[in-house]
C-alpha cells in the first residue's frame, strides 16, 4: 500500500504544470494553484479516494476543499510521523486563526503535538519510555493503522469460583479488556459507538511530583499529557450515546487546561458542572494550601438530552419500609396540629371507604366497604391531607390501612427523598483511606495507591445512568468502577453493564481478583476478560524481563525474523557484536532494542487476523468475530 506522501505525489503527477522537466515537484506552483482554488487541481484531488477523504469536508451535500491544510502539507518536504508538528512550542489560548483571545471570543487550546496521536503505551508501573507521536495530517497511514480494530484473545468468562474459555460474547456480558486504552477505544467503536450512557474515568493527574495518585506513568510532560488526553476524549465522545454523560476526575495541576480541552471536544455548552469532591477533610500537606479535595468535570454528549437525577439518600432508620418502588415511611392521612380542623378545610372532611376483604379503597360507597372519617381518638373532627381525586388515583401504590384498637386508620407513604446533586460532594465514604480499605477487604494486595472510593463512583452512576445502562471506564485501574456497577445493581435490582480497559499487569493480581470477590459477595454476576492480541508488545514484555546480555541477543534475533522493525532502522546497520553496543549497560541495551521496535505494530489488527504469521487460534478468531458482530 502506498503511503500518503506517495499518493499525493501520484495525484499531482497527472498535471504537468506541477513538475519540472527533470521530474522535480514544483511546490510553489502547487501551492499557488491550491490558494487560487484551481479547478483542475481540485478535480484531481477530489477524484482520488485518499486525498478526497483528507482534504474535503462534506457540508450538507457540498464538498468543501481545505486549502489551508493542503497548503501546509505540500510545503513540508517530508512526512515525519513522530516529530513534525505545525503548532509552536508554546501553550496558550488562541482562536482558530491563531489570534489571542484578547481579540476574539472564540477559544481554542493550542499545545505542541496537538495535531498528533499519542499511543501512551505502558504495562508496568515503573516503565518510562519515549512516547511516539503520529501526525494526523502528515502520517494518516500510520494513524489509521494504529487505530484499526484489534484481535481479541484469551476470552474467559469469570464467575465467583470459575473461569471458562469462551468463543462468543453476549449483549448481557460485562467486559474487561487488557491492553492499551487508545487502541481498545478504537476497537470498541465498531460495537459500541453511540451506545455508552456513562463514561467514568480517573486518568493520570500529571502532578509533576512524587505523589502519584494513579499507578500509571504519571510523569507525562504538560503538552504530551494534553495530547494523550485529547486523543482518548475524542474517541470517548464517539462512544457516548446522545444522552450520555462523562465524568473526568482531576486535581488542580491540569484542571484549567483539561477544562479548556474538554470544552473544545464536547462543547462548552455541554459542560454540566465542575464538582469538588472532598476526599481528605483534614487536608494533605502541601507547601501553600493543604489539599482537601479533587475535581470532577462533567460533560454531556448533548446537554439538551442529558439528565442528572436527584440523589437518593439511603436512610433505613428513617424509611423502614420498602415496596417495588422505593423505601418509605408512613404518616396518617388524617391531619393533626394547626390547620387540621374540619372547619378550616371543610372540603377535605369526607368519608373514605375501605373493603377489609379485598383491601380496596374508594371515595364512593360500595357493598362490603367500611366508612372511615378523619375523626381523632378524642372525637374531634379533623380533615384529610388529600382530596378525593388523589385518593382515587394513588391509593394502590401510596396508601396503607392499619387497624388500631379495633378501628381502621389510613396512612400515606412518604417515600425516600431525593436531592438535587450539589457541586460540593462531601461524604466520609469518599476518602482515599476508604478506597484503600475497600480494596484490601476484597484482595490481599497493599501496593495499589489511592484507589477510588466505591461509594463515590456509585453516587456518580446513580444520578447519571438508567437501570440498564452501559458504563465505560478506560482507565480501569483496580476495578473500582466495575465493583460500583455491580454493587449499584445489587441495591436497585438494575441490569447495568460495565466495560473496563486497563493495560497494566496488575490487572491479573488486583483487578480481576477484586471483581471475582465482588461477584462472590453479591452472589450474582460475571464478566468476560479478554486481551488485545500482542504482536511487538510481546517483545516489549520480553525486553523488560531480560536480565542478561544473552537474552538481549536472542530477542534481537527473534525481532529480525518478524520484520516488524521500525522503518527508521536498517537491520543491516545493527551489529550487536560492535564494541559500541557491547560496552553499553544492560538497561541501555534494553532501551536500544525498544527503540528498534515498530511501536505501531504492538498488537494484531483485526484485518490481519487470518494471516498465518500471527498464529491466531481458531478459538480466538471466533471470539473476535463475535465481538465485532461478524459471526
Amino acid at each position: 500500500m502506498a503511503n500518503f506522501f506517495d499518493t499525493v505525489i501520484g495525484v499531482l503527477k497527472q498535471d504537468e504544470r506541477f513538475f519540472s522537466a527533470e521530474g522535480e515537484l514544483l511546490r510553489n506552483a502547487v501551492y499557488e494553484a491550491a490558494m487560487k482554488m484551481d479547478s483542475a487541481l481540485l478535480k484531481l484531488l477530489y477524484n482520488n479516494e485518499v486525498t478526497r477523504e483528507r482534504f474535503f469536508t462534506d457540508v450538507e451535500g457540498i464538498s468543501v476543499f481545505d486549502k489551508v491544510g493542503f497548503g501546509w502539507v505540500i510545503n513540508n518536504r517530508q512526512f515525519l510521523p513522530d516529530s513534525y508538528t505545525r503548532y509552536k512550542n508554546k501553550i496558550g489560548l488562541v482562536n482558530g486563526n491563531g489570534d489571542y483571545i484578547s481579540t476574539s471570543n472564540d477559544v481554542e487550546l493550542v499545545f505542541p503535538y496537538k495535531d498528533c496521536v499519542l499511543e501512551g503505551g505502558q504495562t508496568k508501573e515503573d516503565q518510562k519510555r519515549s512516547e511516539i507521536f503520529y501526525n494526523e495530517t502528515l502520517a494518516p497511514d500510520e494513524v489509521d493503522r494504529l487505530l484499526y480494530p484489534k484481535v481479541l484473545v484469551n476470552a474467559t468468562r469469570h464467575t465467583a469460583d470459575a473461569a471458562e474459555r469462551i468463543t462468543e460474547i453476549t449483549e448481557n456480558d460485562n467486559i474487561f479488556i487488557k491492553g492499551n486504552n487508545i487502541l481498545a477505544l478504537a476497537s470498541l467503536l465498531k460495537r459500541y459507538e453511540g451506545k455508552i450512557k456513562c463514561i467514568y474515568i480517573d486518568p493520570p493527574y500529571n502532578t509533576r511530583s512524587d505523589a502519584n495518585t494513579f499507578a500509571y506513568n504519571n510523569t507525562f510532560n504538560h503538552s504530551t499529557w494534553l495530547t494523550f488526553m485529547k486523543n482518548r476524549l475524542e474517541l470517548a465522545k464517539k462512544l457516548l450515546s446522545d444522552d450520555g454523560i462523562i465524568y473526568i476526575d482531576i486535581d488542580h495541576y491540569e484542571l484549567f487546561y483539561l477544562g479548556a480541552l474538554a470544552d473544545e471536544i464536547f462543547g462548552y455548552e455541554n459542560r454540566l458542572g465542575v464538582l469538588a469532591v472532598v476526599h481528605n477533610l483534614k487536608g494533605r500537606y502541601s507547601e501553600f494550601f493543604s489539599v482537601a479535595h479533587e475535581n470532577k468535570l462533567v460533560y454531556a454528549k448533548n446537554a439538551e438530552n442529558a439528565v442528572i437525577k436527584d440523589y437518593q439518600f439511603d436512610n433505613s432508620d428513617s424509611y423502614p419500609f420498602e415496596d417495588e418502588i422505593s423505601k418509605y415511611k408512613i404518616v396518617g392521612l388524617q391531619r393533626t396540629g394547626n390547620g387540621s380542623l374540619r372547619e378550616e378545610r371543610p372540603n377535605l372532611f369526607y368519608p373514605v371507604f375501605y373493603n377489609p376483604q379485598t383491601e380496596e379503597i374508594s371515595t364512593k360507597q360500595k357493598d362490603g366497604f367500611v366508612a372511615i372519617y378523619p375523626i381523632d381518638s378524642d372525637g374531634i373532627e379533623r380533615r384529610w391531607r388529600w382530596g378525593k381525586k388523589k385518593i382515587e388515583e394513588e391509593w394502590k401504590t401510596e396508601m396503607v390501612v392499619k387497624q388500631v384498637k379495633g378501628e381502621y386508620k389510613l396512612y400515606t407513604k412518604i417515600r425516600i427523598k431525593g436531592d438535587r446533586p450539589k457541586t460540593l460532594w462531601n461524604r466520609p465514604e469518599y476518602s482515599g483511606t476508604t478506597g484503600t480499605n475497600e480494596l484490601k477487604d476484597l484482595v490481599s494486595y497493599n501496593d495499589f495507591s489511592y484507589p477510588k472510593s466505591v461509594e463515590l463512583v456509585i453516587d456518580s452512576l446513580q444520578v447519571a445512568t438508567d437501570e440498564d445502562s452501559i458504563i465505560l471506564d478506560f482507565f480501569g485501574g483496580s476495578g473500582t468502577t466495575g465493583q460500583a456497577v455491580m454493587d449499584l445493581n445489587k441495591r436497585d435490582n438494575g441490569s447495568r453493564k460495565f466495560i473496563l480497559v486497563e493495560q497494566m499487569d496488575y490487572i491479573n493480581t488486583v483487578s480481576v481478583p477484586r471483581l471475582k470477590a465482588v461477584i462472590k459477595k453479591n452472589s450474582i454476576g460475571s464478566f468476560v476478560y479478554c486481551e488485545l492480541a500482542k504482536l511487538n508488545q510481546k517483545y516489549v514484555d520480553d525486553i523488560q524481563a531480560a536480565s542478561t546480555d544473552a537474552e538481549i541477543v536472542t530477542i534481537w534475533q527473534d525481532m529480525l525474523k518478524t520484520g516488524f522493525i521500525s522503518c527508521k532502522v536498517n537491520p543491516k546497520d545493527i551489529d550487536l557484536d560492535d564494541v559500541a553496543f557491547t560496552e553499553l549497560s544492560l538497561s541501555d541495551k534494553k532501551r536500544f532494542l525498544m527503540e528498534m521496535l515498530d511501536k505501531n505494530q504492538l498488537y494484531v489488527n483485526y484485518c490481519d487476523m487470518e494471516d498465518e504469521t500471527f498464529a491466531i487460534s481458531e478459538e480466538d478468531k471466533a471470539f473476535t468475530k463475535s465481538f465485532y458482530g461478524e459471526v
